[in-house]
């Protein structure tokens, strides 16, 4: 399991704060940077599948398979006002599931991005999936928020 940097805590805390009034600990980022992890991995294999099926080795942005929702909260990523600091401590976590397929430089710089926005679509599952009054994710809510993942990524 990936670990999130320390020194990006205050970074993840002020970021769930500003997106959807959450609070979150370090047992939450730790949870987090594993889900990442986990979800970037799917990504970039379905991305190496789709790469080879057209003939090439190399994995393209254009391959992962982005849908028009997650799409949409990867451009809300960027406007958040600390994503900046929040894809520097994510660029960390995203050099392991790009070496699952020979990915492009442009892939690879695209995946702190992409894992920007699977933080801002975990965090808008938890109110939608668990309460709209959530203000601190409990086990039960982040069991829940990934087997709705499962079920669609």
């Amino acid at each position: 399991m990936t670990a999130l940097p320390v020194a990006g805590i205050a970074r993840f805390e002020h970021f769930f704060r500003e997106t959807d009034e959450l609070a979150v600990d370090k047992s939450d980022l730790k949870r987090l940077g594993g889900f990442i992890d986990r979800k970037l991995r799917d990504l970039v294999l379905r991305a190496g599948a789709i790469a080879k099926a057209n003939g090439r080795e190399i994995v393209e942005p254009h391959d992962l398979p982005i849908t028009k929702g997650f799409q949409e909260r990867i451009y809300e990523f960027r406007a958040v006002s600390n994503a900046v600091a929040v894809k520097e401590s994510l660029a960390s976590l995203t050099s392991g599931p790009a070496s699952m397929a020979a990915c492009s430089d442009d892939t690879e710089s695209w995946l702190p991005e992409v894992a920007g926005g699977l933080c801002l679509t975990l965090s808008r599952t938890f109110k939608i999936v668990t309460e709209p009054r959530l203000k601190n994710p409990q086990t039960e809510h982040w069991e829940r928020a990934e087997r709705l993942f499962d079920l669609l990524m």
